[in-house]
């Protein structure tokens, strides 16, 4: 297809007129994307119309590109997706206006928006949204969630067509025939598109509803349900009003909703549901179809105008066989001059026909366009003129129809009369049945009640008698270990008792021999005596064990209540020990806290401690992994006092880090910028303070329980944030010149040493020739000092350099040591900042101490000088052992190279410590002769020197904030500092010696 008849098409599609969009228009825009395989020529077009000035032409650009998304080709949504965001700006710049069509084309555009990112992200849905049921079960890859999440998305499609559907309706008059009008045609033709989409629509998410509802709980699908149920509602409401509409019966066959939605909680519901179909009719005379006014027909009208101007001419003037029309030079009696001035007349008359011929022209071609639009209008007309008359036929087949049914009826109601006696008859009995059963039933239903209150006392009843039975059993078990218990006594007593008898039988038989032999009585008689004699010792001795039974058991009491007196007392002596312990453990951390933030109040007892940002950040992780042991074994105690040894190993582990963290951070800030310096002090002050309090709240056991360490983590991760602030950036060297740079600044270093060694000794020289006495003494021992550590750091270099050897041969395998050094910057890159800092120190620790020898320097500087060498140093070390074996006696002669290097630096800061006191000393003033006057003199200029030393402080200060800031700035490149390289500054840390 012409790219210049689609880009006519889509000109004449959308255009200013209030009239419906022509069908062949739009069908023609819709071929020509096919035949593109895009909408490329069509968003050229539209680009240059005024959409967002033009209410009207939004309208008809919106139901145009609603038909290319739905039939044109696919490539067009993705041709599309571009402008999506200035289709959303339109539509909220015409969602301010209220009147027109300017919410209309808010509501649309957002619409389309909504169509394009759904079939974005859903590609399996055609733009026509027609799909069978399997295709329909692909798209959500037979999982749950995915048919959850579709549904809702669809749910969130069909809204956005019903309310287009619903404002349309709301804009237009419907006490007026509006669908005959081109007005509420134009309003109502983009309505087409929404009920084919609304059908489809609705099909699909009864299915997927009823597929929802197989697989999940129905309280879990309630809120689907009653989103269903109110667009259901809404869509059953616009389909029923758009059926009754005239310009819809003739283009569209809208589908019938059922009359209850469907019950999704009965699957067999599914098999009932009838897939609502929207179907188009044969194309029949409408406004869109009717053929416009075309450029051929335009050109054909003026070439027929044009012949008739020419007969005209020829009419008046006569014809001419000449090719000069106008040439009358032939023509008798009339001269030259005469001639030229008929001619300018003729010319004159020609002009001005030739202006009223154009004048003619157009008003033909508006009163010709004026009529083709009034029989357009007509035949619409017409059309529905037609349609009502065959609608009126049809009531009148229908009108007619219903007559003979009324007249059957009629006669089914005369037959139905006849029998209506007999039924009344019968009815009479039933009724009198009914009343029979009636009361029957009422009977039923007294003694049903009847039965369920007798049977819910007798339930009752049974409910009393299982418990009776229950206390029954219980005291039966009661009685018969009461019964058994009286069982051994009634065995004894039948013991007893038969002891006796046979004591009886005994006698009865001594009576026997006693009657038949008098002369044994006595001695029976004696052997009674004897019996009871025995007896009442047994009496005796029995009353003395009951005494001895009575005594034991007010003796076991007496020891069951020492023994429950003395747990008692041993529960609480443990009680009581366990809270000192914890008090013990918590004030022994609040102590080491409370003197880590001693030291925030004074920070030149730091100035030896190199602080370093991610050696911080690792307390802080640190201290973050303790808060949670801390609140673990919190919750254990809490739970179960016994266990105290976790709690108070914690509560002493956190006081220990948090002590190191506040140091840390402290000494980290002597070495930031000014804010940043500022800021990481209040953030450490505020976490000691933090951390005192919940300490303290660990105090008593109810407070124990309501601590809470959010405001310590809080504070944490402030120290945190300005830590990853601070951190600086790495170094920009190439990794191919890494292993060469590794050699040259191991040799600068070197030679750096031997330089500082050299000029020591030259120092000394001009000392000895030159000075005298005390400051002779001082000179040699600090310069002795400074040699020592010259010589102790070349120990530690060159065992540095043999212990990098051993890790590049044993680590580099098969490759070079360009090639380890270059696999291993980040360390390569440690070595080499390390090897920069051990030069730059030695140099600078011999420039402090050449001025301090000549009177010209402070000892200050030189201690400090003599710090930073031995950090400088120490990460050298920590550079050089990341990579070591344990077991390498290389590392092992490191190590000691760098005990060498702290005792060395201790040796010259205390000899520049006791030197500066003999200087000091030597310089004291005498005052014992200076007089009154003399005296408050030098106090008011030391004041005034106090002063201006105070002010010079001041403004060093701000030089040095200023320092730190650029040193941050430029530490990436000068000191190849980066966060997580294996010689990092956190090393350095713990290899810096404590200042003596």
């Amino acid at each position: 297809m012409d790219v210049n008849k689609m880009t006519v098409s889509v000109n004449k599609a959308i255009n200013t007129q209030e009239v419906a969009v022509k069908e062949k228009h739009a069908r023609t825009c819709i071929l020509g994307t096919h035949h593109e395989k895009g909408a490329q020529t069509f968003w050229s077009v539209v680009n240059r119309l005024p959409l967002s000035s033009n209410a009207m032409l939004c309208w008809k650009f919106c139901h145009v590109f609603h038909k290319l998304l739905r039939d044109g080709h696919p490539n067009v949504l993705k041709d599309s997706l571009r402008y999506k965001n200035e289709l959303s700006d339109m539509s909220r710049m015409w969602g301010h206006l209220s009147e027109g069509y300017g919410q209309l084309c808010s509501i649309y555009l957002k619409l389309l928006r909504t169509r394009m990112e759904y079939h974005t992200k859903n590609p399996r849905f055609p733009g026509n949204l027609q799909m069978s049921d399997r295709q329909l079960d692909e798209a959500g890859e037979s999982d749950v969630n995915n048919f959850f999440q579709l549904t809702v998305e669809m749910f969130d499609y069909l809204e956005c067509e019903l309310n287009l559907f619903q404002t349309v309706f709301n804009s237009l008059d419907m006490s007026r025939s509006v669908s005959v009008t081109t007005a509420g045609q134009c309003r109502l033709a983009p309505l087409i598109q929404v009920i084919l989409d609304c059908s489809h629509l609705y099909d699909y998410t009864v299915k997927l509803l009823f597929k929802l509802h197989s697989c999940l709980p129905a309280d879990t699908l309630q809120g689907h349900r009653d989103r269903f149920m109110e667009q259901f509602t809404k869509l059953k409401d616009l389909f029923q009003r758009s059926s009754n509409l005239q310009y819809f019966k003739r283009l569209i066959q809208i589908p019938q909703l059922p009359e209850n939605p469907p019950n999704f909680l009965r699957a067999s519901a599914l098999s009932e549901h009838i897939s609502p179909v929207v179907v188009i009719p044969a194309e029949v005379s409408s406004p869109d179809s009717e053929p416009v006014l075309e450029k051929d027909d335009l050109m054909d009208m003026d070439a027929s105008q044009q012949s008739l101007f020419d007969n005209k001419f020829d009419d008046i003037f006569g014809s001419s066989l000449s090719s000069d029309p106008f040439n009358f030079n032939n023509q008798n009696g009339v001269n030259k001059d005469e001639k030229d001035h008929l001619i300018e007349r003729l010319y004159r008359e020609i002009s001005g026909l030739t202006g009223q011929l154009d004048n003619v022209k157009i008003e033909s071609q508006r009163a010709m366009l004026q009529l083709k639009g009034r029989v357009s209008e007509l035949e619409a007309e017409l059309a529905e003129q037609q349609h009502l008359g065959r609608q009126a036929t049809d009531d009148c087949e229908f009108l007619r129809t219903e007559l003979d049914e009324l007249k059957r009826q009629r006669e089914d109601t005369e037959k139905a009369q006849r029998s209506l006696t007999e039924i009344e008859k019968k009815a009479q009995a039933n009724e009198q049945r009914y009343s029979k059963l009636k009361e029957k039933y009422s009977e039923l239903v007294q003694n049903h009640a009847d039965l369920l209150r007798k049977n819910a006392e007798v339930t009752k009843q049974v409910s009393v008698a299982r418990q009776a039975q229950v206390d029954l059993e219980r005291e039966k078990k009661e009685l018969a270990d009461s019964f058994a218990r009286t069982q051994e006594q009634q065995d004894v007593l039948e013991t007893l008792k038969h002891e006796l008898a046979t004591s009886r039988q005994e006698l009865q038989v001594l009576h026997g021999n006693l009657e038949t032999s008098a002369q044994s009585e006595a001695k029976w008689l004696t052997q009674i005596a004897e019996l009871e004699k025995e007896q009442g010792s047994l009496a005796t001795a029995a009353a003395q064990r009951e005494e001895e039974f009575s005594a034991l058991r007010d003796q076991l009491e007496s020891t069951q209540l020492k023994l429950a007196g003395a747990q008692d007392s041993m529960c609480q002596q443990i009680k009581d020990q366990r809270r000192i312990l914890l008090a013990g453990a918590r004030k022994a951390a609040e102590l080491e806290i409370q003197e880590a933030l001693g030291q925030l109040e004074e920070p030149a007892l730091l100035i030896s401690c190199a602080g370093a940002t991610d050696h911080l950040l690792s307390k802080v992780n640190s201290v973050s992994s303790c808060l949670e042991q801390l609140e673990k074994s919190r919750s254990q105690y809490l739970a179960c006092p016994e266990e105290i040894s976790e709690l108070l190993h914690s509560i002493t582990l956190l006081g220990h880090l948090t002590s190191d963290t506040i140091i840390q951070g402290t000494a980290t800030s002597l070495r930031a910028p000014p804010e940043s310096a500022d800021s990481l002090t209040e953030a450490c002050r505020q976490y000691g303070r933090e951390t005192l309090a919940y300490l303290s709240s660990l105090e008593e056991e109810g407070a124990m329980e309501k601590a809470d360490t959010t405001a310590i983590a809080n504070c944490l991760g402030k120290i945190k944030t300005i830590g990853e602030e601070l951190l600086p950036r790495g170094l920009d060297i190439k990794q191919e010149e890494l292993g060469d740079l590794v050699d040259k600044e191991m040799a600068a270093t070197s030679a750096a040493i031997e330089a500082a060694t050299t000029r020591i000794e030259e120092i000394l020289s001009k000392s000895r020739a030159g000075d005298t006495g005390v400051k002779l003494e001082v000179n040699e021992r600090i310069l002795g000092s400074c040699t020592s550590l010259m010589q102790a750091i070349k120990v530690l270099v060159v065992a540095s350099k043999d212990l990098q050897k051993e890790i590049v041969e044993s680590g580099r395998g098969t490759a070079s040591p360009k090639e380890f050094y270059a696999k291993n910057s980040r360390w390569t890159e440690g070595l080499i900042s390390a090897s920069k800092a051990v030069g730059w120190g030695a140099t600078i620790m011999v420039d402090a101490a050449d001025l301090v020898v000549q009177g010209k320097g402070k000892f200050e500087e030189l201690m400090v000088c003599s710090h930073e060498i031995a950090a400088s140093t120490a990460q050298l070390v920590a550079a050089s052992k990341v990579k070591a074996n344990k077991g390498s006696l290389n590392l092992t002669q490191l190590q000691q190279a760098s005990r060498g290097v702290n005792q060395a630096t201790a040796a010259v800061v205390a000899s520049t410590i006791s030197g500066k006191s003999q200087i000091e000393e030597t310089d004291s003033m005498d005052f014992s002769s200076m007089t009154l006057t003399q005296i408050k003199r030098q106090e008011m200029d030391s004041q005034v020197r106090v002063l201006e030393l105070e002010n010079d402080l001041q403004k060093e200060r701000q030089k040095l904030g200023e320092l730190r800031k650029k040193h941050y700035e430029l530490a990436g490149v000068a000191e190849g500092w980066e966060e997580g390289t294996e010689a990092s500054p956190s090393a350095v840390q713990e290899a810096v010696p404590d200042k003596e």
